[in-house]
């Protein structure tokens, strides 16, 4: 279990808060994450890398030179932000474009996608490699769909060294692509990890038993089978490996990098004692292992569990791989590298956006936008450990304090624009933006896409009725689907806001007030998210353990049926004090 917390929903922030403070030699922390705290060559390529907190050493721990330029780090199992993937890119950034590193989740390609365009818009040159390493997550005909585990090492290294030897972007790219073609993982697991603040971990294994196939956000295996001896699981992970040979290559003589990676409680001394038959059995197989690595390299908290990872080599890609690197948690070979001058390190001016004009009738809904938002944050902060527990069943359990996070910072955002008199669509703007920097992960964006459409809607002029809001809602289911490409039956959030909008849309069009036609429209939410229990997940982390999630609702229709309730019920206070009002008068 994890012991030494203060609040959970700040763990992330006062991890990398502690991380910098302990290694200023190679990193600085820059808004969204970390970057270099070291001079880099000028006009060459910037790697950024990044993904959920919760995994050190990556991502943090691979920034400096030889290695990243920088790292975006979201919140526990959590993607980053689409804003902290571009804050950190352009403190980056050398002058010869940003490729994005990271793992293949959901999350992950949302947030570092609508970055990677912003950055374009900028005229930056940008691109993009998601690591698809992990054997287990999907069959061969569909790599596509595989996630990155430890395999995001192999892929990160070479990369960055082509950037640190001056290779243009398509040189880089290609050098990436190439390297994540020839990396496959696959990892076992023994035990579940607990996240801070969580009274049970995120799945059990029933003593001695092994999970087999597992990702590194806590997901549970895709089998299960007993505790095999070292030797056992070392033919057990190397003999899945060597069914895929990439294409074109021949084990007989061909070179390897082999990485044992521990996923946070395998003693470094037992992971010596599989590797032991992991090279006898690369050996036996005509295989040559160079530089092995043994250790913790990409971790899921205190979970205990290994994977094996083979990078198979050409000439070129063997000479990356070696090149000097200088990083808090990977190093070889001699780099000189000199600090950035206190000029360079110190912090851009925060700058406070302009609130627009607004009449008051707009200023006055403001007001219920900010009770609203409150509201929600209420019911998450009540839930918050139930829409874990659901999250976790076939997920990796972070959608109860991914939402804490987001609503809160939400709540904080419009309560500053309500003071500074902001109207409607100004407040749910700035709310929008905040939820979606500090929860990351997709519910982090597609809550953002959704308080920017209904603002969009209602304007910072009129008093909004039940047609602009449900206008609004119709924007955001638009932006959501075609975002994140889920449609209904998916078990997705969707599956909840796609009835909402059809209820509310059709009470605004029958004529009735927005207190009514959200109230009738909350209802059919509520048990849109009590039959997600009956689908299983096509989208998303739960999509590989599907089976496990039947009986349970989906954790992003529940809390979306439980924020549509809460603001109905601040609808309907509202409603009633203005007819106790009118009464009195």
């Amino acid at each position: 279990m994890t012991r030494l917390f203060n609040e959970p929903a700040a763990f992330a922030d006062e991890m990398i808060e502690g991380f910098v403070a302990s290694h200023g030699r190679w990193v600085r922390r820059v808004s969204g994450g970390v970057a270099r705290s070291t001079k880099s060559t000028a006009d060459t390529v910037a790697l950024v890398i990044g993904g959920g907190s919760g995994h050190y050493p990556a991502f943090a721990g691979l920034v400096g030179q030889g290695l990243a330029h920088g790292a975006a780090m979201g919140n526990l199992f959590a993607s980053p932000s689409a804003q902290q993937v571009y804050s950190v890119a352009k403190a980056a950034n050398n002058g010869a474009g940003v490729l994005l590193g990271y793992g293949n989740y959901a999350g992950d390609v949302l947030h570092f996608t609508q970055a990677q365009d912003k950055l374009r818009a900028e005229g930056i040159d940008c691109r993009s490699i998601a690591v698809t390493d992990d054997v287990s997550s999907a069959p061969l005909e569909e790599r596509a769909k595989r996630r990155g585990i430890a395999g995001d090492l192999t892929v990160f290294k070479v990369a960055a060294a082509a950037a640190e030897a001056g290779y243009g972007m398509d040189r880089t790219v290609e050098i990436a692509e190439r390297a994540n073609d020839r990396t496959r993982s696959f990892g076992v697991a023994f035990t579940g990890c607990t996240l801070p603040g969580a009274e049970n971990p995120l799945f059990t294994v029933p003593e001695g038993r092994m999970a087999v196939g597992m990702g590194i956000h806590g997901e549970p295996g895709i089998d299960e089978t007993d505790i095999p001896t070292a030797d056992e699981l070392a033919e057990l992970l190397v003999g899945k490996l060597l069914t895929e040979v990439p294409d074109g290559l021949s084990a007989q003589g061909a070179r390897v990098v082999p990485i044992l990676n521990g996923l946070g409680s395998v003693k470094y001394e037992e992971l010596f004692v599989v590797y032991r038959r992991v090279a006898q059995l690369l050996a036996e197989a005509g295989l040559v292992a160079v530089d092995p690595q043994v250790g913790e390299l990409v971790t899921s908290f205190d979970m205990a569990g290994t994977s094996l990872t083979l990078f198979w080599l050409d000439e070129e890609l063997e000479t990356l791989w070696n090149a000097p690197a200088d990083a808090p948690a990977f190093r070889r070979g001699a780099v000189t590298a000199a600090a950035l001058n206190v000029d360079e390190l110190s912090a851009e001016a925060a700058e406070t956006v302009a609130i627009p004009e607004a009449t008051d009738e707009s200023r006055t809904a403001a007001v219920r936008v900010l009770a609203a938002l409150a509201a929600a944050k209420d019911v998450i902060d009540a839930n918050v450990e139930e829409l874990g527990r659901i999250d976790a069943i076939a997920g990796d359990g972070d959608h109860g304090i991914g939402m804490e996070r987001g609503v809160r910072a939400a709540v904080e955002a419009a309560t500053d624009a309500v003071e500074r008199g902001a109207g409607a669509a100004t407040t749910l703007h700035l709310a929008a933006d905040a939820w979606a920097d500090r929860a990351g992960g997709t519910s982090g964006a597609l809550w953002g896409m959704a308080l920017r459409a209904v603002g969009d809607a209602v304007g910072d002029s009129n008093a909004p009725d039940a047609g602009a809001v449900a206008t609004g809602v119709t924007g955001a289911a638009a932006a959501i689907m075609g975002f994140g490409k889920a449609k209904v039956g998916d078990k997705t959030l969707v599956d909840v806001l796609v009835p909402f909008r059809d209820a509310l849309s059709a009470g605004a069009g029958s004529g009735q007030s927005l207190t009514d036609a959200w109230g009738e429209a909350a209802t059919v939410a509520q048990r849109a998210a009590e039959e997600t229990a009956n689908l299983l997940p096509l989208m998303g982390r739960a999509r590989p353990h599907a089976e496990k999630s039947l009986g349970t609702p989906d954790a992003g229709a529940v809390s979306m049926a439980l924020i549509v309730r809460a603001i109905h019920n601040t609808f309907a206070e509202a409603k009633a004090a203005a007819t106790t009002t009118k009464e009195n008068a």
